[in-house]
């Protein structure tokens, strides 16, 4: 006999504490109804993703417990909430699609260490450097099992967009491990991997929670409009502080992108750039080799810094910024719409 299917409960709680982390600061300064309800709704949500995992295998329940407690942006399920505040932020399947999305992301998140070879995540270890690589992956595994679990709760279509949004995330992380086709703009070719590898579930989560908040069909097209072009901002200021943030306040080591050979924009700026500079030409024959020795690691990362690449990339964020504010001109002027331009605005301020 099959196991009874586990499911969420929001009106039960496990007591955990609210976890209100750095992606939430700009609710500070939004409207205070909107805020308390975003807030309350992230302790929900939080209650209900540990539900959701509950297992009596310890031996998947460790590295499950090992994510969760690391906490995290929770961004996905924050906008899910905001975009719900265009209907009923209260109905039914609102916190569920949340759990959903984050517990999607935190399966690619497993996934991803191992492919790259990550030993730390967010200042600690990674499931696949304490664990191996085997209960990584099944870990990953086992929690997109959980996801798909209770999205088939929430009927088909709900169902089919996230069948469709893994296959671009999926589609994504493909392309950026077979890397720049010949003849490709590596810039081009980048801002395409972040669209599906990172916006497409962005977008999702803006889709579902108006979808499920009873938001018109046109409210639903623009907030998911909004997050798959804020989706592309948010990856690109992750990208900027992995480059400019000192230890630990990015939540991981700086420059990290630069010592696993990893080429973000900063970089790809740098890499293209026909500057004949002394700084820029070291830059660039920095970057077309290893960063694994430390002292070139560190002079790579400090010239990165300082060269007119990073401004380049901090005005391209900017762009998507500005882009997905112009998305919302056409929602209707209620607390959430101010919310998620107050967002879009965070996710650039976070650049410095």
């Amino acid at each position: 006999m099959w196991p009874t299917r586990p499911r969420i409960s929001y009106r039960e709680p496990v007591n955990l504490p609210l976890q209100v982390g750095p992606m939430q600061g700009f609710l500070d300064d939004a409207d205070a109804a909107l805020a308390g309800s975003v807030k309350a709704g992230l302790d929900r949500v939080e209650d209900a993703l540990h539900a959701a995992v509950a297992t009596d295998v310890e031996f998947i329940a460790e590295p499950v417990r090992h994510s969760l407690a690391a906490g995290g942006k929770r961004f996905r399920p924050l906008l899910v909430l905001l975009a719900a505040h265009f209907g009923d932020p209260l109905a039914y399947g609102v916190v569920e699609a949340a759990v959903v999305v984050e517990l999607t992301h935190l399966a690619t998140l497993y996934h991803d260490d191992v492919m790259d070879e990550s030993a730390v995540r967010r200042g600690a270890a990674t499931a696949n450097a304490r664990w191996g690589n085997a209960v990584a992956i099944l870990t990953g595994d086992f929690l997109f099992s959980r996801a798909s679990d209770i999205i088939s709760d929430l009927g088909p279509e709900a169902v089919r967009i996230e069948s469709r949004t893994f296959s671009r995330l999926v589609t994504g992380q493909i392309r950026e491990t077979q890397g720049v086709p010949p003849g490709a703009d590596p810039v081009a070719h980048y801002l395409q991997v972040l669209d599906e590898k990172t916006a497409s579930l962005i977008a999702t989560s803006a889709r579902f929670g108006a979808m499920f908040s009873g938001a018109s069909p046109a409210v639903v097209a623009a907030v998911q409009e909004y997050g798959e072009i804020v989706g592309v901002a948010f990856q690109l200021s992750d990208d900027l502080l992995d480059v400019a943030s000192q230890a630990n306040e990015s939540g991981k080591t700086p420059g990290t992108d630069l010592r696993e050979g990893i080429h973000t924009l900063p970089a790809l700026y740098a890499l293209r750039s026909t500057s004949g500079d002394a700084s820029a030409v070291r830059l660039r024959e920095l970057l077309s080799g290893p960063l694994t020795d430390d002292l070139r690691h560190a002079e790579a990362l400090e010239l990165l810094r300082s060269s007119p690449a990073m401004e380049e990339a901090r005005a391209t964020t900017a762009r998507y910024a500005s882009r997905a504010r112009e998305v919302l001109a056409d929602l209707p002027d209620v607390p959430a719409r101010a919310g998620l331009a107050a967002l879009a605005d965070f996710v650039l301020a976070r650049t410095g």
